[in-house]
């Protein structure tokens, strides 16, 4: 058994009193909304696209000044690797020797080494940062 309908009773209000003015003014104001939308859209993909090359652009000059930079740790530290090795051998040849004044000499050499960064030895880092902005310019190892 199904329950009886029920009645909705009410009162139905008329129309208000929008006029075709009223109704365009809010079409309107509606389009120039969406129009501002679409521009400021616009401009702030412009902008993120600026932002991106930048930072392409950028982590490409790091990657690249990175790699300099590890190609001169790696030469500059197997020199010094290999100077240190050529020195204690020729310390302990003067040693074995008894040769006073080659150890007085390859020990002030040895501490010379030790006493010396090879970051030191780059100069200035301004120019060094210079150099990296300078696309024409030649490194020499």
């Amino acid at each position: 058994m199904s329950e009886p309908k029920k009645v909705h009773v009410g009162e139905v209000l008329p129309p208000r009193g929008i006029s075709a003015f009223d109704g365009f003014a809010a079409l309107t104001q509606i389009v120039d909304a969406v129009q501002d939308c679409v521009k400021v859209h616009a401009v702030e993909s412009t902008k993120q696209a600026h932002l991106a090359a930048y930072e392409a652009t950028e982590v490409a000059r790091i990657k690249a000044a990175e790699s300099v930079l590890k190609q001169f740790f790696e030469q500059s530290f197997e020199e010094r690797r290999s100077n240190f090795t050529e020195l204690f051998d020729r310390l302990d040849a003067a040693l074995d020797r008894g040769d006073q004044q080659a150890v007085s000499t390859v020990l002030t050499g040895i501490v010379e080494i030790a006493r010396t960064s090879p970051l030191a030895n780059m100069g200035d880092l301004g120019q060094i940062r210079a150099a990296l902005d300078d696309p024409d310019h030649v490194w020499e190892f």
